[in-house]
């Protein structure tokens, strides 16, 4: 989009003003996420008619994401970015204003059609970092990906914030100034949101590119959306369970709530420089680097029940989930043509956010029945399966032959390369 629309380059104040407006709303975009996992199983078991169902409203929020991907993208196809971003922030700002009106009413299922709402709202945000990859060259589009990210170091901060200072704030309705601080957040990510000048692609409008299934039958796209699924799904399926597991080993609250918040900083902070590292050493290498993380955080959840073994494991998650998902997304970037943006952006979050969905609803009942050790070696059977197709396909492997096509042409063209 920006960086070259039609043959001309945007001018690189305009470019900044953009990046960092993503960044920003990416913050308070994130911090309705945030918000929504402190918050929604405490009123859910308030409210809930069954406590099996305390968790509900989570899970509810979670389709909701995954629900409104193509919709959104979709929206942004046909009409432009900003019409799914105001589509987005508008969805987020009744999540808000409902889930207080439950709370006043004392409603449960209205509270999980708040949360849905809230899903809805979130599949807005997860554009926002693939919309500033469309703002810059080539070149940098790894790196302006990576920029972006970084805002969600803030709202890990900025939401449990939120929620400390305002869950009380409205005797005797626990939560309620902190929904509506959440739709009042919403709001001031659609007015950062405004300020970002994104022309649309005159072969966009016209709907030119190729169909959806010769894009997907790519082995690099394979590689990189089996990747993003199962980094992204394993981050919250551990994620989800390491709080009640902590209670259920006898650790407190306050130290459950502060393994989540290094877990989000750990998520979201290496977004400094995974752009970088990016451009540097391949996508495919970043995301086997996450892979390895994620897989040094289950064999800590394995090797003890103590808070010092739950940090190192929320930590190394966090990290593990960046590298890989950044990775992965950057793959993603590589296999479509300007313009399949859209259609290949909102296929590739549905079909992740789809899977994380199923996670998110067996994992607390996984945890009940068969306890923290099985919940963590569930997850290693899908690690092993991410790391094979990455490797099979050769998304790990383009980056070493590009370094020996530097050096030896020859050489390289003894390595098998990338076939698309």
């Amino acid at each position: 989009m920006l960086g070259v629309v039609e043959g001309r380059g945007a001018d690189a104040s305009l470019i900044r003003n953009n990046i960092i407006r993503f960044a920003v709303a990416q913050a308070f975009g994130s911090a309705n996420s945030v918000i929504v996992y402190a918050t929604g199983a405490i009123v859910g078991d308030m409210l809930a008619p069954n406590k099996a169902l305390a968790t509900f409203p989570i899970s509810v929020f979670v389709v909701g994401m995954a629900a409104c991907t193509l919709p959104m993208g979709a929206i942004a196809r046909r009409y432009g970015r900003q019409a799914a971003f105001r589509t987005g922030t508008g969805a987020g700002m009744l999540s808000g204003l409902i889930s207080a009106l439950a709370v006043l009413l004392g409603s449960f299922w209205l509270f999980s059609a708040a949360t849905f709402l809230g899903g809805a709202y979130a599949a807005a945000v997860l554009s926002f970092r693939f919309a500033a990859a469309d703002c810059v060259p080539q070149e940098k589009r790894a790196r302006a990906l990576s920029i972006v990210m970084v805002g969600g170091v803030f709202a890990g901060v900025l939401g449990p914030q939120i929620v400390t200072h305002t869950m009380k704030l409205l005797p005797p309705y626990l939560f309620l100034a902190s929904y509506l601080a959440q739709a009042g957040l919403a709001l001031l990510c659609g007015l950062v949101l405004s300020g970002i000048s994104l022309p649309r692609l005159a072969a966009e409008k016209t709907g030119a590119g190729r169909p959806l299934a010769v894009i997907v039958r790519q082995r690099k796209f394979i590689a990189a959306i089996i990747c993003g699924v199962i980094s992204y799904l394993l981050m919250n399926f551990i994620m989800t369970a390491a709080p009640l597991a902590m209670k259920m080993c006898g650790l407190s609250l306050a130290s459950s709530d502060l393994g989540l918040q290094w877990h989000v900083i750990a998520m979201y902070a290496p977004s400094l420089f995974t752009g970088s590292l990016i451009a540097r050493f391949g996508a495919g290498r970043m995301v086997m680097a996450g892979l390895l993380l994620t897989a040094a955080a289950i064999v800590t959840g394995l090797a003890g029940i103590t808070e010092t073994h739950f940090w190192s494991l929320l930590i190394l998650l966090g990290l593990g989930w960046n590298f890989a998902f950044l990775g992965a997304s950057s793959l993603v970037l590589e296999c479509y043509r300007p313009e399949e943006r859209t259609r290949v952006q909102a296929f590739n979050d549905f079909v992740v956010f789809g899977f994380v969905a199923v996670g998110s609803f067996i994992s607390g009942g996984l945890l009940e029945t068969y306890g923290w050790t099985m919940v963590c070696w569930v997850a290693l059977p899908p690690l092993l399966l991410a790391a094979i197709s990455l490797t099979a396909t050769g998304a790990f492997r383009q980056k070493v032959k590009d370094h020996l096509d530097a050096l030896d042409p020859l050489m390289a063209d003894a390595m098998p390369s990338d076939s698309q």
